[in-house]
């Protein structure tokens, strides 16, 4: 298996998020999901990128039934039926199925195109550091233990 980095990107990004209870966690995902579409968007287009994303998403629900109310949109994903249900879900199985969703898309994306774009994706993950920054700062203090973590080593098929 080629790692290409993406673990350790979205290990240090869900690393931001620990303080954040799940409702908020959907939100700093949604937008830094956004932001991998917008800098992927300039390269592949709208209907490659949807088709992209729809792959993801059915392996995603597949493994993580609960992300199956996930919606492509225009600018990424939408969250909002899945922010809904947050509080019925652990947030470590939450923090788990954003995980292996947003690995599936970067792994994906770098398969199909021999890794050009991988940098430049985990240069845009990175920068969401102020995003979810923003986030927390409008969240009031939760119970979150921010000790939950998601082993980085997973059995996957890849593309």
């Amino acid at each position: 298996m080629r790692d290409d980095g993406h673990e350790g990107r979205v290990d240090d990004w869900l690393a931001q998020t620990a303080s954040l209870p799940s409702e908020a966690l959907l939100q700093a995902w949604e937008r830094a999901f956004g932001a991998l579409w917008q800098r992927t968007h300039q390269t592949l287009g709208e209907v490659t990128l949807t088709a992209i994303l729809d792959r993801v998403l059915r392996r995603s629900a597949k493994r993580y039934p609960r992300l199956a109310c996930l919606q492509a949109v225009a600018t990424g994903i939408s969250c909002k039926e899945l922010s809904a249900q947050a509080g019925d879900v652990s947030r470590e199985e939450l923090v788990e199925s954003v995980r292996y969703a947003m690995l599936e898309f970067l792994t994906v994306l770098g398969n199909l195109t021999a890794g050009i774009l991988t940098e430049a994706l985990h240069a845009t993950l990175a920068e969401q550091t102020k995003e979810v920054a923003e986030i927390a700062a409008r969240v009031e203090p939760s119970s979150v233990d921010p000790t939950v973590h998601v082993k980085s080593t997973r059995k996957r098929n890849h593309v």
